[in-house]
């Protein structure tokens, strides 16, 4: 591959958000660690995930033979943390707050989330290792994760609620009480999340003037989708806000089994649906980022 090939392919990766993450491991009872943002998931049985090392790194060997490692996704607040890890340093747990995870690797104080890992395998690729962890022990928090694109870190809820968005794109609110989802007529002779177009006051007071509209009580949530619907030109944003009750004036809050979905219009609301209406029954949702069409699901605990 050229230098031009190379240099291109670099700025492709770096247009796409990524997770950041601590990936941790013990050796001899010092405990060792790196940032790293390719964090994904592998199998749900047996559950696994993989992160993968530089084959420069000084820590392969520890991590790539040991008995395990953890993985501390970083939550908006923990940007130094990142820059402490991704840096050379002699100790790079000085001051961090940490304890040992079930399997023995160190957790984070404070992240938005963690897997506690056994290593499954150790897999070399180019200039990389991929390390495949058998997950042992997990827990999420509410706080939202930190992202990482173009260089620059950025935070998927805190962006959403805070930009000033223009009218490419688009809020929606997936207002739900006990399970059950609040559906509106969508003008397109079916129904939909309630929705509207960005604009100049931002995308918190869209989401309240949405609330308000539904004639509910409901309060502005978590980021529960963030997606690109590239045949309509717009970028969804997507709430999810748990409501007092399931009374409304504008709508009706619906079950969602095949016949409260069946005139549901929008494909992607649709599948949206689907998967929230799998997630209630387990208690462990996600947040969704990639387009109408595909992506990817990072989990946190709702709140």
């Amino acid at each position: 591959m050229s230098l031009d090939e190379n240099r291109l392919l670099r700025d492709a990766f770096g247009c796409f958000m990524t997770g950041v993450t601590v990936v941790t491991t013990v050796q001899g009872g010092v405990p060792l660690g790196f940032t790293a943002n390719s964090f994904a998931s592998v199998s749900l049985d047996p559950p696994l995930l993989l992160v993968s090392i530089a084959n420069r790194s000084a820590n392969l060997a520890a991590f790539a033979q040991g008995r395990g490692f953890a993985v501390n996704i970083l939550s908006e607040g923990q940007k130094a943390i990142s820059n402490t890890f991704a840096r050379p340093s002699e100790n790079r747990f000085d001051g961090i707050a940490w304890q040992p995870g079930p399997v023995g690797a160190p957790v984070l104080e404070g992240v938005s989330a963690w897997f506690d890992c056994r290593l499954e395998q150790a897999v070399p690729a180019g200039d990389h290792t991929i390390l495949i962890g058998r997950i042992a022990a997990f827990e999420a928090g509410t706080a939202p994760g930190l992202g990482y694109c173009r260089g620059a870190y950025m935070t998927p809820a805190s962006t959403a609620l805070s930009a000033d968005h223009g009218a490419h794109v688009v809020i929606a609110a997936l207002i739900e009480h006990e399970g059950r989802v609040l559906l509106i007529d969508d003008g397109a002779g079916g129904i939909g999340l309630p929705e509207a177009r960005g604009g100049r006051g931002g995308a918190r007071l869209a989401l309240e003037a949405l609330i308000a509209r539904s004639g509910c009580s409901a309060a502005p949530g978590l980021v529960y989708a963030i997606y690109d619907d590239t045949e309509r030109g717009v970028q969804y944003i997507v709430h999810l806000c748990p409501a007092d009750s399931g009374q409304s004036t504008g709508g009706a809050f619906v079950t969602l089994d095949a016949a409260g979905m069946s005139d549901v219009t929008d494909p992607a609301q649709r599948a949206m649906l689907a998967r929230f209406a799998g997630e209630y029954r387990l208690g462990n949702f996600g947040q969704y980022l990639g387009s109408h069409e595909q992506g990817q699901v990072r989990p946190f605990a709702k709140g």
